[in-house]
């Protein structure tokens, strides 16, 4: 009965250990808890973007992956380009901005 407990301890206990290093993060993969708020960072960028009178014309593409948001798409002017880099940089929870925006 003893060795029986004991064997069933050892299983559970390495099941939570799988647990927690399935949820851990990776230089190439988020965690959960950091894709949820990649996610919150990304639909906060997108709609602010899109409240912006002078922003909301254009076609912006917003990713995040660990806190740095990639801005991708076309502006007519470098105006554009720094309101958008400001509005994605004044979001909580944004540790730097990667502007790919081009100028047509």
């Amino acid at each position: 009965m003893k060795k029986r407990n004991v064997v069933i301890h050892c299983f559970v206990l390495l099941m939570l250990i799988i647990t927690f290093a399935a949820c851990a993060s990776t230089p190439k993969q988020e965690s959960t808890g950091e894709y949820v708020d990649d996610s919150v960072i990304t639909t906060k960028v997108k709609s602010l973007l899109a409240a912006d009178d002078f922003l909301n014309s254009f076609q912006i593409s917003v990713e995040t992956f660990k806190g740095t948001v990639q801005l991708s798409g076309f502006v007519a002017s470098q105006k554009a380009v720094d309101k958008a880099d400001q509005i994605a940089r004044s979001v909580k929870g944004v540790k730097s901005v990667k502007n790919d925006l081009v100028v047509k």
